[in-house]
């Protein structure tokens, strides 16, 4: 199998007939040893066959698959009351030439980005000696963020790559996201990686989407040990102060390093510890069950009867906490409400909910059950969302 898709695979051949009554009866005979068919349709171009199964929904996709490839068709398989429908698409595998320049030219950007972004966080000897370098030489300032949060962009986007290129679904290369760091500290929205192809079913969906998230996690983890252990506890700063919020994972780690921190003293985050605290954030955003997101692919393969209904709660919970974060900033510390408290859950609902939406990408065969393992790890990346999510981005202390 190849894992670096340079040259595109070469295209099913199209069907030796336009007419699709007698594609019909081709791909009749091709289903009628798997399937006792009761009923055949045309809607469109989608040939659509009702009936009873042979043998196992996941045997069945595998033989319908080569044989529906020959005659240019995809073969998805549903429930249908007490039988199935087998409908064939006129999807071949999509066969794109990967235009690698542009991840690479993507990739470069983002580090540039990053890198400046990097400049805004100090706490490591080494590297800030280059701040007062004159030129380019003081970019280097930025490397230790940098480069630490681009392994755990890196290592999450090609979790998912690789899992799904080993589950035979056809992907793209990592598209990473540059910003401005003026606006968005991290310098980059992330990556994201196309999906080319159906997913086979249930429990490749799974880990495709949670391969990454646990992926970046395996370097995000020991990114934050290594940077805490850099860190130091300082006096803090005279006056209000802008300070990253803490969710339950970071407070634990902080205590384990530094145990209840003095009066009077916060700790002076090394840069490592910093682009980690980001790289839990871009995780657990990820693990939000909602859409398209790695959470809403998990919580489909779980539960795909209340897919749409999970997203909906995912809308609502981030709404709500984005009111009682506004509520409390005001109670506490009112004279700091320049700050809009809370906005940014209001807009990330809304671009759940008007941009991602609450639907799913198709399955060849949703039938296939998710396996106990699989439940039990879905489970635990809810449980690492909730470790990970801190209700607050940013405070004043």
């Amino acid at each position: 199998m190849r894992f670096w898709p340079f040259r595109g695979r070469p295209a099913a051949a199209p069907p030796p007939t336009n007419d699709l009554l007698a594609t019909e009866e081709l791909l009749r005979k091709n289903v009628e040893d798997l399937l006792v068919v009761r009923e055949r349709q045309i809607r469109g171009g989608v040939i659509v066959f009702r009936g009873e199964l042979l043998l196992s929904p996941s045997r069945a996709v595998d033989a319908l698959l080569e044989r529906f490839r020959v005659f240019g068709y995809t073969p998805f398989v549903h429930a249908d009351g007490d039988g199935v429908v087998v409908q064939a698409w006129p999807l071949a595998e999509v066969v794109e030439r990967p235009r690698v320049a542009v991840n690479v030219v993507l990739f470069v950007l983002t580090g540039a980005s990053t890198l400046v972004a990097g400049t805004m966080f100090s706490g490591s000897p080494t590297f800030d000696a280059f701040r007062s370098a004159s030129g380019p030489a003081w970019l280097l300032s930025g490397v230790p963020f940098a480069c630490t949060l681009l392994a755990i962009l890196g290592v999450h986007e090609f979790g998912h790559y690789f899992t799904a290129r080993a589950r035979g679904a056809a992907v793209s290369l990592p598209y990473f996201i540059p910003a401005p760091p003026m606006i968005f500290m991290a310098g980059t929205l992330g990556a994201i990686i196309r999906m080319r192809s159906a997913v086979r079913d249930r429990n490749a969906l799974f880990d495709i989407a949670a391969a990454g998230p646990l992926a970046g996690l395996a370097v995000a983890l020991p990114a934050a040990l290594l940077g805490l252990a850099w860190s130091t506890l300082v006096p803090a700063p005279p006056g209000p102060h802008l300070v990253f919020g803490e969710s339950i994972l970071t407070r634990v780690l902080v205590w384990v390093r530094f145990g209840a921190l003095p009066d009077g003293m916060v700790v002076s985050t090394h840069p490592i510890a910093d682009a980690a605290w980001f790289g839990f954030l871009v995780t657990a955003l990820n693990l939000l069950p909602a859409g398209q997101l790695d959470g809403g692919r998990i919580g489909y393969a779980l539960l795909p009867r209340h897919h749409a209904t999970l997203g909906r709660v995912t809308v609502a919970a981030l709404v709500t906490l984005g009111a009682v974060v506004a509520a409390l900033q005001y109670v506490a510390r009112p004279e700091l409400t320049s700050l809009i408290p809370g906005v940014n859950w209001f807009v990330l609902a809304a671009l759940i909910r008007f941009a991602l939406g609450y639907g799913h990408g198709s399955l060849l065969d949703p039938l296939e059950p998710l396996t106990r393992g699989r439940r039990v790890v879905g489970i635990a990346c809810l449980v690492l969302l909730v470790l990970m999510l801190p209700p607050v981005l940013i405070r004043a202390d």
